[in-house]
C-alpha cells in the first residue's frame, strides 16, 4: 500500500441492476501526497482472480459525491457496477468537501482536481489485482478537463473516456452553454438578445482580468457602462415594465473566486496537444450544457487525434447527463432513467477492444 494509505471497510459482494452477476467493493481512504486533504472513495472489481485495468471517474462542476448523484440518479454508481462485472477495477471518489474527502470545493480548481485524479491513481497502482500498465480515466462535463490535465502531467494515465467531457476552451465552453440556455429559455427574443450580449461583455470581462486584483470592480464597471446603454435601449421599445435582470452581484461573487478565474482561461488546445493516449469520448445531441461541437475538440486538439486513437459518438437523444430524453430539459432529469445500456455497451466494447 502507499505510505499514509489508510484502507476501510470488508469485502463484500453486490448485485448488478439485473442481478445476473457480482462484482466486490470496498471503500477506502488515501492521503494526497504533497497536499493536506484525504479522499473517500469505493472501488469495485470483479470478483475472479486475475489482473484487470481500472479505471478512475470524475466528476462534473459542483461538490458531488462518489456516487454522482444528480436529479436522483447515481450516475458513477451504475457505471461502476457495470463495468466491474465486465472485468475492470473502477473507484469513484468524494469531491473535496463532501462526504469522507477532506478539504474546501470552493477553494478548488479544475487542476486541483486533476491533482486527485492522479492521487486516486497512484493508489490504484498499488491495489490488488490492479493491472498499473492500464490505467485510465472518465471524465463527465468538467471531469473531461480535469482529466485530460491530469493525462498530460503523468504517463501512468493510459487511456481516456469522455462522457459530455469538456474538449473545448473555458471561455468559448461558458458562451456556447450559456447562449444554449438563454436559446431554451421562455424569454422573449429581445431578452435574449440581450442575455447573450451582456453575458459576452461579462466572460469577456472576466477572461481579461481574471489574474487581477480589480477583477470585481472591472466587472461592475463594465456592467455599470452596458446598463446605461440598455436602459436607453428599452425606452426605444415602448414598453411600460422591464422584467430583464442579470444578476451582477451574484456573478461577480462566482467570478473572483479561484475556480472561475482559472476555468475561463482554461485552454483545452494547448492541454490536449499533450494527450496522445486511446480517448473515447461521447456527448448526447441534446446537450445544453457541453454542445454536441464538444465532440470537435477531441479530434482537433489531442496529439491522439493525430495519431488516429480518438473515437467519438454523437448518442440521438440524448441529455448532460447522458440519459434518454424527451423533452431534454433539465427539468426532465429527475424523471428519465439511469444511462440506457446500449450507451454504457459502447464504452465497454470500446475499453475490451482498445485496453484489454
Amino acid at each position: 500500500m502507499l505510505k499514509g494509505c489508510l484502507l476501510i471497510g470488508l469485502w463484500f459482494s453486490a448485485l448488478n441492476i439485473a442481478g445476473a452477476q457480482q462484482f466486490n467493493s470496498e471503500e477506502v481512504i488515501f492521503e494526497a501526497k504533497g497536499d493536506t486533504i484525504q479522499i473517500g472513495a469505493t472501488i469495485t472489481s470483479p470478483r475472479e482472480a486475475g489482473q484487470f485495468p481500472a479505471l478512475v471517474l470524475l466528476s462534473g462542476t459542483g461538490p458531488q459525491d462518489r456516487d454522482c448523484t444528480m436529479a436522483g440518479q447515481k450516475l458513477f454508481a451504475q457505471i461502476a457496477g457495470y463495468l466491474s462485472e465486465r472485468g475492470y477495477i473502477v473507484l469513484r471518489m468524494d469531491d473535496r468537501g463532501v462526504g469522507k474527502t477532506t478539504g474546501t470545493y470552493q477553494q478548488a480548481t479544475t487542476a486541483d482536481f486533476a491533482k486527485d485524479a492522479l492521487q486516486a491513481v497512484d493508489f490504484l497502482k498499488t491495489y490488488p489485482n490492479v493491472d498499473s500498465r492500464k490505467i485510465g480515466l472518465l471524465g463527465h462535463s468538467e471531469g473531461g478537463a480535469a482529466m485530460s490535465i491530469a493525462a498530460s502531467q503523468s504517463k501512468d494515465v493510459t487511456f481516456l473516456v469522455s462522457l459530455a467531457g469538456l474538449a473545448t476552451n473555458g471561455m468559448e465552453s461558458l458562451l456556447i452553454q450559456n447562449e444554449n440556455i438563454v436559446r431554451n429559455s421562455p424569454a422573449t427574443p429581445v431578452d435574449q438578445k440581450r442575455y447573450n450580449q451582456i453575458n459576452r461583455l461579462m466572460f469577456s470581462t472576466a477572461y481579461q482580468y481574471a489574474q487581477s486584483d480589480s477583477l470585481e470592480s472591472k466587472l461592475n464597471e463594465v456592467y455599470d457602462y452596458w446598463k446605461i446603454k440598455d436602459d436607453l435601449y428599452f425606452k426605444t421599445l415602448g414598453k411600460e415594465w422591464d422584467h430583464f435582470r442579470f444578476p451582477i452581484y451574484s456573478y461577480a461573487m462566482q467570478a473572483v473566486g479561484p475556480w472561475y478565474r482559472y476555468f475561463v482561461r482554461y485552454n483545452a488546445e494547448l492541454v490536449l496537444s499533450q494527450v496522445d493516449v486511446p480517448i473515447l469520448a461521447l456527448n448526447g445531441d441534446k446537450d445544453v450544457y457541453v454542445d454536441p461541437t464538444n465532440l470537435e475538440g477531441w479530434q482537433k486538439y489531442s496529439k491522439s487525434g493525430q495519431k488516429g486513437l480518438v473515437t467519438t459518438h454523437l448518442l440521438p437523444n440524448v441529455n448532460h447527463l447522458m440519459q434518454a430524453c424527451k423533452t431534454c430539459d433539465a427539468k426532465e432529469y429527475a424523471e428519465l432513467g439511469t444511462i440506457p445500456t446500449s450507451t454504457l455497451a459502447i464504452i465497454t466494447a470500446w475499453l475490451n477492444k482498445t485496453v484489454k
